[in-house]
C-alpha cells in the first residue's frame, strides 16, 4: 500500500492566521502576527502563502483573473452544500458576506463527503490558478467544479476564506504596508531595502523568497523590462511655497491632466503598457503601439506617462470618468478606441538601453527624454 504524505502546509493553519488578523485592527499587531508566521513557513510553502495572504494567486501585473462573480459564487455554494440557491441568496442579503454564508452552510451541511481530505495550501493555490487559466466552451462549469472540489473538503472556516479569496475580498485588513513591514521583520532586514525591492519587482511573494536569503539577495534586484515598477505618487500641496519646499528649486512645472498613469515598457519589438495599479492594459490600447514605435528612438526603455482621452470632433480633453471605460473594457475594444481616442503625454524616463535612471537628477532625465521622444 502506497501512502502519499503531503509536504505542504495545511490550509487550516493559514486560515487560523486569517482569523487572528481579522480580529485585530492594530497595524503593529498584524505585522507581528504575519512576521512570526512567515518565520515558520517552509521554502516550498512561502510563495503560496505570501500570495494567499494578499488574497491572490498571481502578482498584480499578471493579466489572468479568477473571473468569479458574486452570482457565480452563490451557485458554487449552493451546488456544494446541496442547498437551494434561493436560500443562499436570502442569507447573503441578510449577512452581506458570502464568506460567512459559506461558513454557515458548510457547518450545517448534513451529508459530508465519504472521503474527506485535508486541504493543503498548494491544493487551494493550484485549483484557483486553474480557474483563472480556463477559457472556451464549458468554462463556467469547470470553474464551479474546481472551487466546489475545494469546498467539498473544506471545514466551515476554510470555506469562509476560500469564498472570500475567489471574490478577492479577504477582509483581514492586510495592506501592502503591513506585508512589507512583516517581511522586513521576519527576516531582520531594513524596511527601506525591502521597499526598494518591492518597488522594482512588485511581487511580494518573490521579495519574501529573496528576503529569506538575506539582504544581499534583495540588493541584487534590478529593474526587469516587462515587469512594472511601483511609481512615485504625487505630493499634495496647497500653494507654490509648499510645492517648492517639497521638491526644491529649480522645479519642473506641468499641467495636471485628468487621464491615467501609464508605464510604457519596450524590449526589442515588444511594448507593454501598465497602469498605476500595475494592470497590464496593452491589449486595450493597441492603437498606441505603432505611435510609440514610430516616435521613440531607443531599443529598450521604461517611460512614465499620462494617457488622456479627447473628443475626436473638438479636440477637447475628456474627464477621466469617461476614459476609464476603456481601461475596464475587455470586449469591443476597437469600437471603444474609435469612440474614446487617447493621446500620450510622456513626462519621465526611468530606463534606457541598459541604463537605470532613477537616481539621475530630473533635469538630466528630461534632456534624455527630449532626445529620444518625438513631440
Amino acid at each position: 500500500i502506497l501512502i502519499k504524505f503531503t509536504l505542504f502546509m495545511k490550509y487550516l493553519k493559514l486560515v487560523k492566521v486569517y482569523e487572528t488578523l481579522e480580529k485585530t485592527t492594530k497595524r503593529l499587531e498584524k505585522t507581528k502576527i504575519i512576521a512570526e508566521f512567515l518565520k515558520n513557513v517552509s521554502d516550498k510553502d512561502l510563495l503560496h502563502i505570501v500570495n494567499l495572504l494578499q488574497g491572490r494567486v498571481f502578482p498584480p501585473s499578471d493579466e489572468r483573473e479568477l473571473g468569479i462573480s458574486s452570482q457565480l459564487s452563490l451557485k458554487i455554494i449552493g451546488s456544494t452544500t446541496g442547498i437551494q440557491i434561493d436560500r443562499v441568496t436570502k442569507l447573503w442579503k441578510q449577512i452581506g458576506d458570502l464568506g460567512i454564508v459559506a461558513e454557515k452552510l458548510v457547518k450545517e451541511k448534513k451529508q459530508s463527503a465519504l472521503v474527506k481530505k485535508e486541504l493543503d495550501t498548494e491544493k487551494v493555490f493550484l485549483n484557483l490558478q486553474k480557474v483563472a487559466e480556463l477559457s472556451g466552451k464549458g468554462t463556467v462549469n469547470k470553474k464551479i467544479a474546481l472551487v466546489s472540489e475545494l469546498l467539498a473538503h473544506a471545514s466551515s472556516l476554510e470555506a469562509k476564506f476560500i469564498i472570500r479569496t475567489i471574490l478577492q475580498d479577504l477582509r483581514i485588513g492586510v495592506g501592502e504596508g503591513v506585508l512589507r513591514d512583516a517581511i522586513a521583520q521576519a527576516y531582520n532586514i531594513d524596511i527601506k531595502v525591502v521597499e526598494n525591492a518591492i518597488n522594482l519587482l512588485t511581487d511580494y511573494a518573490e521579495v519574501a523568497r529573496l528576503a529569506r536569503k538575506g539582504k544581499k539577495a534583495l540588493e541584487k534586484i534590478s529593474l526587469v523590462i516587462g515587469n512594472p515598477i511601483k511609481v512615485m505618487l504625487a505630493i499634495r500641496v496647497e500653494n507654490f511655497s509648499e510645492a517648492f519646499e517639497a521638491v526644491g528649486k529649480p522645479a519642473q512645472i506641468e499641467f495636471k491632466l485628468d487621464g491615467f498613469r501609464v508605464q510604457i515598457h519596450k524590449k526589442g519589438d515588444k511594448i507593454t503598457l501598465f497602469t498605476r495599479r500595475l494592470e497590464n492594459v496593452t491589449n486595450r490600447f493597441k492603437e498606441l503601439i505603432p505611435v510609440i514605435k514610430n516616435n521613440i528612438k531607443a531599443k529598450s526603455y521604461v517611460l512614465d506617462s499620462e494617457v488622456i482621452g479627447y473628443n475626436l470632433k473638438t479636440g477637447v480633453y475628456l474627464p477621466f470618468q469617461m476614459i476609464s471605460q476603456r481601461i475596464k473594457r475587455k470586449y469591443e475594444i476597437e469600437k471603444m478606441a474609435k469612440e474614446f481616442p487617447v493621446e500620450i503625454n510622456i513626462f519621465d524616463i526611468i530606463y534606457i538601453d541598459g541604463k537605470l535612471l532613477v537616481n539621475e537628477p530630473l533635469k538630466n532625465r528630461r534632456e534624455i527624454l527630449e532626445n529620444v521622444v518625438k513631440q
